[in-house]
């Protein structure tokens, strides 16, 4: 019997791209057979994003591309935008399924017990409260470093945000399924786990907080390194920089959404900090833990933020301990409360494209400052891929290595001598000893 192929991309954020793993593994055990999005395949499934228009608008012109490039593919859409949008995605050419994130987790079950030619489906019930559990995943085919789903949902509702609607309140992992699935992915061959969620410093099961998943996770015999993805300010007890910097498998670097370096922009936000508590916790996160990496998010252009606010975030990344930013274009967002500011309020897109362009600028200098920084220091690598003739790999503080090696590197810790910065990477030397 030929097997029906499926195919998968994904677009936003680490938790859809852990969630698209078990995806993946799910409807391979149910039959079909994975093929790469590139390839032609029965049914094309896009685990979407809706934090931004242009994530909306990459759904779309997926889609077209897909029917371009396979055009007797059925397309799933699932996800954040599926949730919010529902009908409107059934309008777009060859989508048969649009399924939100309640259901998500369902696809391979939904897809076999749909007959062809049955009827499109939007299937996006109400997103329910409660510890939740996930099909436990194998192997993650896309990355070395795998993500290890923890939490979901959010309770904060910042004034931009469609999140909490798009992926419900904030609900827990059952603390024994997260070690389940990090033993297999580490039976796996994963030297590296990058834990993750929506807002995972709220993390709380039967009494069981963050600190507690990382420090079970810290005894799983073939995790390495632990990683924790984007985590809110207010959400970080000191013990978990305390953690940190006791250099055991947790890695030297925080990811903490600022946001803006204006108290005003920030109450409009309706976050739960000011600019001095945030600088003040990342100043001491620094004193704590030597050659620590840290990075935030700035949204650019919320409405009503003037040269004087936007002045305040470009000096809050280049004089505050921040290593690198992503910077994001405001996006009204439907239900998001911001949408119901004055349109006088509106920043104009030529605006907003030159303050995010000063902005982006300025994180590749300050990413360069803290590559300098490291020059001269010796640093353990994971190496994750080979590109023009180097391997590459990122260090524990998150700087992004390449070296020649003539034996294969591949999802090895090797210990490097770090010695040269080219571009957005760090040139360095396999220490000497190691591999001879």
């Amino acid at each position: 019997m030929i097997k029906p192929t499926i195919s998968f991309y994904t677009l936003g954020c680490r938790l859809n791209q852990s969630e698209t793993a078990v995806l993946e593994h799910s409807v391979e055990s149910d039959g079909f057979r994975l093929v790469d999005f590139e390839e032609p395949a029965d049914v094309v499934v896009i685990n979407t994003c809706t934090v931004t228009e242009g994530g909306d608008a990459d759904t779309r012109r997926l889609v077209h591309k897909v029917n371009r490039i396979n055009p007797g593919a059925r397309i799933a859409l699932v996800g954040c935008q599926a949730q919010m949008d529902k009908g409107k995605l059934l309008d777009l050419p060859n989508v048969r399924w649009v399924i939100g994130n309640a259901r998500k987790m369902e696809l391979s079950a939904i897809l076999r017990e749909t007959a062809d030619g049955a009827p499109a489906q939007v299937i996006t019930p109400t997103i329910q409260r409660g510890s939740f559990t996930v099909p436990v995943a194998g192997a993650d085919r896309r990355h070395k470093r795998a993500n290890l789903k923890v939490q979901d949902g959010c309770d904060f509702f910042c004034s931009f945000c469609v999140i909490p609607y798009a992926r419900g309140r904030a609900r827990s992992r059952e603390f024994s399924d997260i070690l389940r699935e990090a033993r297999g992915l580490a039976a796996a061959g994963h030297k590296e786990v990058v834990v993750t969620g929506i807002n995972v410093g709220t993390y709380n099961h039967q009494g069981r907080t963050l600190a507690d998943v990382l420090d079970a996770l810290d005894q799983i015999e073939g995790v390495a390194r632990i990683r924790i993805s984007s985590i809110e300010p207010t959400t970080i007890p000191e013990s978990l920089v305390r953690k940190m910097a006791s250099r055991t498998k947790l890695c030297r670097h925080l990811h903490i959404p600022l946001q803006s370096g204006s108290n005003t922009v920030l109450r409009a936000m309706k976050r739960k900090y000011t600019a001095e508590e945030f600088v003040e916790f990342i100043r001491r996160a620094e004193a704590m833990v030597p050659e620590i990496c840290i990075g935030t998010d700035i949204i650019v252009g919320f409405p009503g933020e003037t040269q004087a606010d936007f002045a305040q975030s470009v000096e809050a990344l280049r004089e505050w301990p921040i290593d690198y930013c992503h910077v994001f274009s405001y996006s009204r967002r439907q239900m998001a409360r911001s949408g119901k500011l004055p349109s006088s309020d509106k920043i104009p897109a030529e605006v907003i494209g030159r303050r995010s362009q000063i902005l982006r600028d300025l994180s590749t200098r300050k990413r360069r400052m803290f590559y300098e920084s490291l020059l001269g220091t010796r640093q353990g690598v994971l190496f994750e891929e080979k590109k023009r003739g180097k391997w590459v790999g990122l260090t524990d503080n998150y700087a992004r290595v390449a070296v020649k090696s003539r034996r294969p590197l591949l999802n090895q810790f090797i210990s490097i001598d770090l010695e040269d910065t080219r571009g957005a990477v760090v040139i360095g030397k396999v220490a000497q000893g190691i591999l001879e």
